[in-house]
């Protein structure tokens, strides 16, 4: 029994094989797999000519023996089998693919000459170096055929990179199984492992559950014995270990059966068994498309929030699958940020994998099918916004800062994606509204969209800012998450309509020609007063004014640039921040108070008073915006003062 050598480049090629090319060792037995599926495969469609009748699908299956005593793992399938040519092309030769050269001559059969084989077969292997991913576990590979309608069957073994040996074997029934002689356990590697039935059990649900063949395993059970019947009364049931041969692959895979076989239940089954939650989703999102690239999803929006949905730990993704064949666990690149939440998988024949099958080629297509899975993400949500508001305001309590968070980050590259699934508390209806529905209810005059921003609903309402608009009957949006006001800044505007703070400088709301010149002539009156008060409070503000949108407060902070007052103050919380970002103050007095009167009064007979004053007003604001007074005991000794 001559021994021969590698037709590729020998020990430097197949060390780069078994050590750089495949992440996880575990890979080996997906590979193997799927080898013995494309086997079968190539003989079901041969079955499919005139030429070869009386098989079906039926009639194949793969199946895994483990021997703990000799440390031997086999993958058996009753495929299409090799010729003693076939064996030595196609394990002689390293990155030798004989399923893409059977895909490339049933497509020119077809008259596809220009094909690179697809043609409806689909068939996984195409690199053919899968093969050799045993040899990371395995110390030596046995490989028994026997091609279809042939006598004579083939032994094919190897150790290694230093050759291989071929030699007549005796093999009942066409096809291949490969044994697995695995090394010896490392401080580092415990290969044990792979005879474990719960860890193989587990791979096979993991990368190869879609297999369209039965895996089947031998494995151990136990059942009760009742006791005889001329047993004692106090006679216990026994229990004894037997073997049974289990499938251990659901074959069919769930999303690639018509929407009209399946129910609501199976639905939430799948997904509470395949993504571990406890709670049914709260929407099913399963789609095929058909095109440059085609797949089929099946996504979920779930029900509720992970518990790690906001920390750093979070990890998104959907499964990706290949015909099947599970090839990246969470493939981000499916998901935008601003869809993270979303849970499922994406299987398409069209992806152009590398050699190792673990990742992608390039990723055009990947880009192609993100693309249209964003799109339909939205539209879904947009439909259940629309026919289920329940729900949908359910969702948004668990995942709306994760869209507001997609608005503002990126430069606002999502925010048309994003804008019709945002929704915040409105002032005059009580509950989340959408800027659609706001804008739908605006009042003929009003040429702007109103917002609020502060801790909670029960605090915004009692923003003295809030007065004006709310006498007039002005609907004003509650914004109480950090990101609402960046994301509205970012967004800039809605339906052509101009976002504005009540703390805005401006209202922009129309005053008459009777209201302007009595403002104006209560502002002239009164400066020299203002001029004292904006003296007293320095560089702390830009401007003290009189207001036009106060009613019953005394006074109020509004900003007179793009940096906010609420912007102004998480800026200061965040880690790094220190409080050099600060919005131009302008600090409004109620002409209308009686506090106008004191600080005119005390401007007639005590300066310093007015100054005190401003001070205690100025502090008064700040509180009532929920940001800090920057000298507490100076703000106390100024109330002590008064009350001497």
């Amino acid at each position: 029994m001559e021994k021969m050598q590698f037709k590729a480049e020998s020990k430097r090629l197949l060390d780069l094989m078994i050590n750089s090319i495949y992440t996880h060792k575990e890979i080996f037995l997906r590979e193997l797999i799927s080898n013995g599926s494309d086997a079968i495969d190539k003989l079901y469609y041969k079955s499919l000519s005139s030429d070869h009748t009386g098989l079906s699908r039926e009639d194949f299956g793969i199946l895994l023996e483990v021997n703990e005593d000799a440390r031997t793992l086999t993958i058996s399938d009753n495929g299409i089998g090799m010729t003693k040519d076939e064996l030595e092309s196609n394990l002689g030769t390293i990155a030798k693919s004989g399923s893409l050269a059977f895909k490339k001559e049933q497509a020119a059969k077809e008259g596809d000459e220009g094909a690179d084989g697809d043609a409806e077969i689909d068939i996984i292997g195409q690199f053919g170096v899968g093969f050799y991913s045993a040899f990371m576990v395995a110390d030596k590979v046995t490989v028994i055929t026997k091609a279809f309608g042939e006598e004579q069957g083939w032994k094919w073994e190897s150790e290694g990179a230093d050759g291989y040996t071929i030699e007549e074997a005796e093999k009942d029934g066409h096809g291949t199984e490969i044994i697995l002689t695995l090394k010896d356990n490392t401080d580092d590697e415990n290969y044990d492992e792979f005879l474990n039935e719960y860890k193989i059990r587990g791979l096979i649900k993991k990368y190869s559950d879609y297999i369209r063949y039965p895996i089947r395993m031998m494995v151990e059970k136990t059942r009760m014995v009742e006791p005889a019947e001329d047993a004692q009364e106090d006679a216990k049931p026994e229990y004894e270990s037997y073997r049974e041969l289990e499938t251990l692959n659901s074959m069919v895979p769930l999303w690639k059966k018509s929407k009209s076989e399946l129910t609501e239940e199976d639905y939430n089954n799948f997904y509470k068994e395949k993504f571990y939650d406890f709670k049914d989703p709260a929407k099913v999102i399963h789609t095929s498309v058909e095109g440059m690239v085609s797949y089929t999803a099946l996504m979920y929006i779930p029900g509720v929030a992970p518990y790690n949905y906001y920390s750093k730990d979070f990890e998104k993704g959907l499964q990706l699958y290949s015909s099947g064949v599970m090839i990246m666990d969470k493939c981000a690149d499916l998901l935008p940020d601003c869809f993270s939440f979303v849970k499922g998988l994406v299987d398409s024949q069209d992806l152009s994998l590398n050699i190792s099958r673990e990742m992608l080629q390039h990723d055009r297509q990947l880009k192609a099918i993100a693309s249209r899975l964003e799109k339909k993400i939205q539209s879904e949500l947009l439909s259940l916004q629309k026919n289920d508001r329940e729900k949908y305001d359910e969702f948004f309590k668990n995942f709306g800062l994760q869209l507001k968070y997609g608005v503002y980050e990126g430069y606002g590259v999502k925010k048309d994606l994003l804008k019709d699934l945002l929704m915040f508390y409105s002032s005059t209806e009580k509950k989340l509204v959408t800027l659609k529905e706001y804008v739908d209810r605006m009042r003929p005059d009003q040429t702007s969209i109103y917002y609020a921003c502060g801790e909670t609903v029960e605090r915004i309402d009692k923003l003295p800012q809030t007065e004006l608009l709310k006498d007039k009957g002005f609907e004003i949006l509650y914004l109480t998450d950090n990101v609402d006001e960046f994301a509205l800044k970012m967004m800039m505007t809605y339906e052509e309509k101009e976002f504005k703070s009540v703390a805005d400088e401006d209202l922009d709301i129309a005053q008459t020609e009777e209201e302007k010149e009595a403002a104006q002539k209560q502002a002239e009156e009164n400066k020299d007063l203002l001029e004292l008060m904006k003296e007293a409070l320095g560089d702390k503000v830009t401007e003290v004014r009189l207001s036009n949108r106060l009613k019953s407060h005394p006074v109020c902070i509004t900003s007179g640039s793009d940096m906010s007052l609420e912007m102004e103050k998480i800026l200061a919380t965040m880690p790094g921040g220190d409080g050099s970002f600060k919005a131009d103050k302008i600090l409004e007095i109620n002409a209308s108070h009686p506090i106008l009167e004191a600080l005119k009064k005390a401007k007639e007979t005590d300066a310093d008073k007015v100054k005190l004053y401003t001070q205690l007003l100025y502090n008064q604001a700040l509180l009532i915006e929920g940001m800090n007074v920057e000298d507490p005991v100076e703000f106390s000794n100024a109330i002590c003062s008064l009350m001497i």
